[in-house]
């Protein structure tokens, strides 16, 4: 499904560019928890960007934001590491360790810094901004190319459900792939996010829908170890062109939004 790092680099691009209040970005973040608090992992990393260290209380997200304004940042990027691809965190530091262990990261550039989100406590998300060791270009995705993956991907999904049989073990699994879908819906987007990547997201939410469901075990059931790893075979490729598309759509919108900025100057 998407995630908090979705939110926060859409709508902090979209301040940034002046597309957006503060209080729109932390609006949009209250969908992921009713309290976010902020953190920098090292002493050095909370001085430059003068937030609490690690051993000091956490502050709001609106106090990051003012700390990246003052940093000059005009860009935040998208990371969704997975084992063996942990491109744009740096290397392996840990910022990689904990980015792909949540699955998501934010990383600022201009800042030299990455964020990473984990739930605490019930209702609280702590981001943690974890020193960024080195910057690289990011890699361009084209929509229109994940978007086509995307497509061939829904219609495999689709196939792989009736190859693993999924209904028959979860007899409302079509209620299921609905409902998680549309969580989705519950997210809040910038008034100039671009068409395109409100689709890509939708569709990827239908498809991570399917391939969630498809990947947990029946209700009450169990299945061999052998089914297990087929299953996951089966849907790697699928769950990879659900990754680059929401890359691709979260980078089309930044770079929207930020060809917005440039229009009215």
């Amino acid at each position: 499904m998407s995630c908090a790092s979705v939110t926060l680099v859409v709508w902090t691009s979209a301040w940034l560019h002046g597309a957006a209040a503060a209080d729109d970005v932390l609006d949009a973040l209250g969908v992921w928890a009713e309290l976010h608090e902020v953190v920098a992992d090292d002493d050095g990393t909370a001085t430059a960007l003068d937030l609490p260290g690690p051993d000091e209380r956490p502050v709001g997200p609106a106090l990051l934001l003012a700390s990246l304004r003052r940093a000059s940042v005009t860009t935040a990027r998208l990371v969704l590491p997975v084992a063996g691809d942990v491109r744009g965190l740096g290397g392996q530091g840990l910022l990689s360790q904990y980015a792909l262990r949540a699955g998501q990261a934010v990383v600022l550039p201009d800042a030299g810094v990455g964020l990473v989100p984990k739930l605490v406590a019930d209702g609280v998300l702590r981001w943690t901004v974890f020193d960024l060791p080195s910057v690289t270009p990011a890699e361009h995705l084209p929509i229109g190319e994940a978007e086509h993956g995307l497509q061939s991907a829904m219609r495999e999904a689709a196939t792989a459900l009736v190859t693993l049989d999924v209904a028959r073990h979860r007899p409302n699994v079509r209620k299921e792939i609905a409902d998680l879908s549309a969580e989705h819906q519950r997210l809040s987007w910038p008034a100039g996010m671009p068409p395109r990547s409100l689709r890509v997201l939708q569709r990827a939410a239908e498809v991570g829908a399917i391939l969630q469901v498809a990947a947990s075990d029946a209700p009450g059931g169990a299945i061999s170890a052998s089914a297990t790893a087929a299953r996951d075979e089966a849907l790697r490729p699928l769950s990879d062109a659900v990754r680059r598309a929401r890359l691709a759509a979260v980078d089309e919108a930044v770079r929207v939004l930020s060809d917005q900025e440039a229009g009215r100057h």
